[in-house]
């Protein structure tokens, strides 16, 4: 029995130019960052020389939805990215070890054209990818061709088929199907090659899939949702579960919930990691933090801090409103993000906040958990949920881009290596190597075994 030390797991989560909403405007960000290459290579490089697990950029198949918005939207650099599978492809060859983390859309990709990419990513990247799985919470139809966005349930409905079929898809060739004998002429074995023959609800596909089975089996399949579909379809299908969680009470009736769930899927509680995001703002006091804190509060322009009011309150009028006013309740209905809608909501409720003090909160991280402090402050913070049944990882958020991250691996992970919380050196060479995650098996392979068995 291995009696190594329990370590977390930490993943680089990568906004552009930082997680804070005025981000671009600070002395130290890179404003043009969204389209700059060489930005990106030094944040995944930095991110691999703290011995980072991944790095993930959250994605939308969308514009900008603030467009409508124009004052709001001449003030925004989160309107332009990398699309993040290409981004990938082209940074794995700058690093060894480090994972990828792709945001792709279930209500808006195709399965078939979504697993050759991802089995395409998986071998460019010598094992190194994994697949953010979202349903899409705003509604982006006008940009597809389908008649409007689908009811909530529908779409995580929809999603449980999607997840399945790609499965599949990437199972189409067993591991020892290419035979490439040179002398003899034969290149593979045909019935090592399986059809998914999938017709279900949403999807009839035939397959085989045009790549090779992926070279971790599967790409590690990670999940964002913390709604009830969205805790259900986490311990179904997800390796990795990114989640926001304020409180260390709320994080870990999360954490017990959704590991809870893993039984009747006949997992282990070990077959599922979960990281919530942090948004570290470092200062070497106390005061420091502080001051960094508010002077980044102090770039987010009136336009921007309205703008975010009204995506919160939609269909509320707050024109009567100052923002020294007390927050009211949030609207209670919603076929977008469920799960998000209620964290924000239980978050004004708990604090009694005004709209002021809401739109600063939300400004930092969306709704996850921000600390405020000096490297051991954060190491502390983090230590606190690892140890206390509420994490097994954490996204980390920084402020602004790339001084943050330089300054969280500089700084706090050397702490958490002290303490003997994180790693030293990788463990192995693929993304599931070092997230301690097994190789998923063949499912024909494993059907296949399995009617032998009861003959």
């Amino acid at each position: 029995m291995s009696t190594s030390k329990r370590q977390m797991r930490l993943g680089a989560f990568i906004m552009a130019t930082g997680h804070h909403i005025a981000a671009w405007r600070h002395p130290d960000a890179q404003a043009d960052a969204g389209l700059n290459i060489d930005h990106y290579r030094e944040l995944a490089q930095t991110a691999e020389r703290g011995k980072f697990d991944l790095v993930f950029v959250a994605d939308s198949p969308a514009g900008w939805e603030r467009a409508k918005d124009l004052e709001a939207f001449r003030r925004t650099a989160q309107g332009t990215h990398f699309e993040p599978l290409t981004l990938w492809a082209a940074l794995s060859q700058v690093t060894e070890h480090i994972g990828f983390v792709a945001t792709a859309s279930t209500t808006y990709e195709d399965p078939y054209l979504l697993a050759r990419r991802f089995a395409s990513l998986d071998y460019i990247s010598k094992g190194r990818a994994a697949w953010n799985v979202v349903t899409t919470g705003a509604d982006v139809s006008k940009n597809f061709s389908i008649a409007g966005h689908p009811a909530h349930a529908d779409r995580y409905e929809r999603a449980e088929e999607f997840v399945d079929l790609v499965k599949g898809l990437w199972d189409s060739y067993e591991d020892d199907a290419f035979i490439r004998d040179k002398e003899s002429g034969v290149y593979l074995d045909p019935d090592k090659v399986h059809l998914v023959n999938h017709k279900g609800k949403f999807f009839s596909v035939a397959g085989p899939l045009n790549v090779g089975r992926p070279v971790q089996g599967y790409p590690v399949i990670v999940q964002a949702g913390a709604s009830e579909p969205g805790r259900e379809l986490a311990a179904r299908t997800a390796e990795m579960i990114f989640t926001a969680n304020q409180t260390l009470d709320d994080a870990q009736e999360f954490y017990s919930d959704v590991k809870g769930r893993l039984a009747r899927y006949g997992r282990r509680p070990d077959d599922l990691l979960i990281s919530p995001g942090i948004f570290p703002v470092l200062g070497g006091t106390e005061a420091e933090a502080q001051a960094n804190y508010d002077y980044i509060q102090s770039l987010v322009h009136p336009s921007i801090a309205w703008n975010i009011l009204a995506r919160h309150y939609k269909g509320v009028d707050l024109s009567g409103y100052s923002l020294d006013d007390p927050a009211p309740p949030l609207p209670g209905d919603t076929e977008l993000n469920k799960s998000r809608l209620k964290l924000v909501s239980d978050l004004v409720s708990r604090n009694h906040l005004t709209l002021r003090q809401f739109y600063l909160a939300v400004a930092t991280a969306r709704g996850h958990r921000t600390v405020v402090g000096t490297p051991e402050q954060i190491a502390d913070a983090m230590q606190l949920w690892f140890e206390n049944g509420a994490a097994d990882a954490f996204n980390i958020m920084p402020p602004i881009l790339p001084t943050a991250l330089t300054d969280f691996v500089d700084q706090v992970v050397p702490i958490l290596r002290k303490r003997g919380l994180f790693r030293h050196e990788y463990e192995g060479t693929t993304l599931r190597e070092n997230l301690g995650l097994g190789r998923p098996p063949n499912g024909f392979t494993l059907r296949e075994q399995d009617v032998q068995a009861a003959v």
